[in-house]
């Protein structure tokens, strides 16, 4: 049976909280927003959808770049760590979110956040695959968050009706902040192994 080390396994750990919060959001996410928020339309559903991605994918690159020219990984772990922090305000900010300028903010917010999260993962977790496991290694992380979304987009709707929209942000808050603290416990494992 093949094994994971020790870093991939919180790696892996963290993501699954961070991709099961935005499973959450991700089914009533539009519902929540032409419903509870004022001025709130399909349109803005769409441009704020639009205004993560695009945000995400301009800031990414040149923080990765950033990240490949500083030597050691501590940078690598500070902008992850900065990261998710940062992408777990955002659910708490739905919770006060009451116009259409507040989930644009919220939303490149988050696209920034991933930005942070996204390259510094990635390179980590890629240096620290055991040789000869990087497709088993790639195929458990892909697994994971993949269930953890599925499943949690399958309950977001349910604790929604059960629970209101301002629970199931503070929840999905609560799950970032379990991911980040899984990463806080990587740092001894990750600093003393390598560093």
């Amino acid at each position: 049976m093949k094994k994971l080390n020790n870093i991939a396994i919180k790696l892996i750990a963290s993501d699954f909280f961070l991709y099961s919060g935005w499973g959450l959001i991700a089914p009533i996410f539009a519902i929540y927003i032409t419903e509870q928020i004022e001025g709130g339309t399909i349109e803005v559903v769409a441009f704020a959808t639009a205004l993560y991605w695009i945000a995400k994918s301009i800031i990414q690159p040149f923080l990765a770049n950033i990240i490949d020219l500083l030597d050691g990984e501590k940078d690598d772990f500070k902008l992850l760590i900065m990261g998710t922090l940062a992408v777990a305000l955002v659910p708490f900010g739905y919770v006060f979110a009451t116009q259409v300028w507040h989930i644009f903010f919220l939303e490149f917010l988050r696209g920034v956040a991933m930005a942070c999260i996204v390259p510094a993962w990635f390179g980590i977790f890629t240096r620290h695959i055991s040789k000869g496991w990087e497709a088993f290694s790639w195929s458990i992380q892909s697994t994971s968050t993949g269930l953890a979304y599925g499943f949690a987009a399958a309950f977001g709707g349910v604790i929604v009706l059960a629970f209101g929209f301002g629970a199931v942000f503070i929840f999905v808050g609560c799950l970032k902040i379990l991911s980040a603290i899984i990463l806080f416990l990587t740092y001894k494992d990750f600093f003393t192994k390598n560093e």
